[in-house]
């Protein structure tokens, strides 16, 4: 027995109701089942009139789930790639600088624990919190308040 085909409009809806997708990636989705009369785009503008498909909802999502673990240079990166540009990424490029700190300490909360023995073990903490992505001044500010901590 062959199975149905689904449209494109339904296969899109079965995607963006699993979690939000950006314009970019879902047009990448949908281009691997489009037909040769199939337009994405003519698709992708109607399900943004219908309010289906949001870029700001997108970002708010990824940065939401992406923001207790990595630092705002990755985030940025990855809502770059996403297609996300302009006014909407500078909103959210001050929005994340507020607290990049605190996430960063959180985050060295989470992996290490205890505060670095000596000089070595701290560039090894540093440089997993760059590898996450967090700028050297949130850094520098995140092992402060650890050793702070530990006066």
């Amino acid at each position: 027995m062959a199975k149905l085909q689904i449209s494109l409009k339904a296969r899109a809806l079965k995607y963006l109701s699993a979690r939000e997708h950006s314009r970019l990636e879902l047009a990448r989705k949908l281009a691997r089942y489009a037909q040769e009369a199939d337009d994405i785009e003519a698709l992708l503008d109607s399900l943004e009139a219908a309010k289906l498909l949001s870029q700001s909802r997108f970002s708010e999502s990824l940065v939401h789930r992406r923001a207790a673990r990595f630092g705002n240079s990755r985030i940025l990166s990855e809502l770059l790639s996403h297609g996300i540009e302009g006014e909407a990424l500078d909103e959210i490029k001050a929005n994340l600088g507020q607290d990049e700190t605190a996430r960063a300490r959180e985050v060295w909360k989470k992996k290490f624990r205890q505060a670095p023995a000596d000089a070595a073990e701290r560039a090894k903490q540093m440089r997993f919190l760059q590898q996450r992505g967090f700028s050297m001044r949130a850094i520098q500010g995140a092992m402060r308040m650890i050793d702070q901590v530990e006066d």
